[in-house]
């Protein structure tokens, strides 16, 4: 027989958590949710349990990718002029303008499309900062001296909507940090960039039963889908917006003369 979890709720119902569950699907989240407010409701009439010297340590999970291909630039349209018109850059990254708004000269909001993890619907909102660097002053490891100039994104606050409050994680950070910039070699160049993102989290007691290697897998395939979707913007839409660019250049060059 399997084990099974007898969680009284708040209206003197029975949940049952069985071993087996499947994590997918609304009877899931009905019943954690049903054993989170008892879990809410029982903490009112008791003290917490506090077991000294004990840490939870959070889970951590990153994912990496990196791009490199051909790269055609032009006298008059190269691509590090291109990288300094940041808003433009940033549209054609992030296209959808109804989910984006400017906050200041670097800095962007966006209200991500929904993410599923585990049975939760969450919709983040980070705020994602685009900066030029030139010259060698301030360039990561990642980033050759004689790289004349690239773009570094970053996020540096995010929001997690659409959980109650017995849902949220005690613990949550993200972080992505990525560049972006021409390798030139001769006569040839390059677009190669790299991009990090990563996950933690402390989940709330009522999702203790989920086994590591689920939270672990989930998290994984979660960050994968974001990070292909990203890598698709910047091999797809922004090649075709620094296209799009260099015809741009090539009319107002003509025109001038």
């Amino acid at each position: 027989m399997s084990d099974v979890l007898v969680v009284p709720s708040c209206c003197c119902k029975t949940v049952l958590l069985g071993k087996g569950t499947q994590l997918r699907g609304g009877g899931w989240k009905q019943k954690a949710v049903a054993a989170a407010k008892w879990q809410q409701c029982q903490n009112r009439r008791i003290k917490p349990l506090i077991v000294r010297g004990k840490m939870v340590n959070p889970s951590t999970y990153t994912s990496r990718i990196s791009t490199d291909i051909p790269l055609y630039e032009v006298p008059g349209a190269s691509f590090d002029e291109y990288l300094e018109d940041k808003p433009r850059v940033f549209r054609a990254m992030f296209p959808d303008k109804q989910r984006s708004r400017r906050l200041n000269e670097e800095e962007w909001r966006i209200n991500m499309l929904p993410i599923d993890f585990l049975f939760l619907t969450v919709r983040p909102v980070i705020d994602m900062r685009l900066r030029c660097k030139s010259q060698g002053v301030e360039y990561p490891p990642e980033v050759p001296l004689h790289i004349t100039k690239f773009i570094e994104l970053e996020i540096i606050r995010w929001e997690l909507q659409g959980l109650d409050d017995v849902l949220k994680p005690s613990h949550f950070s993200l972080g992505v940090k990525g560049v972006l910039y021409s390798d030139r070699q001769g006569p040839r160049s390059r677009l190669k960039g790299r991009l990090q993102m990563s996950i933690s989290f402390i989940l709330p007691s009522v999702l203790s039963l989920v086994p590591e290697e689920v939270r672990r897998e989930v998290a994984e395939m979660v960050l994968g889908r974001l990070m292909d979707n990203m890598k698709s913007k910047v091999n797809s839409s922004l090649l075709t917006d620094y296209s799009a660019f260099k015809r741009e250049n090539s009319v107002r060059t003509s025109i001038a003369f």
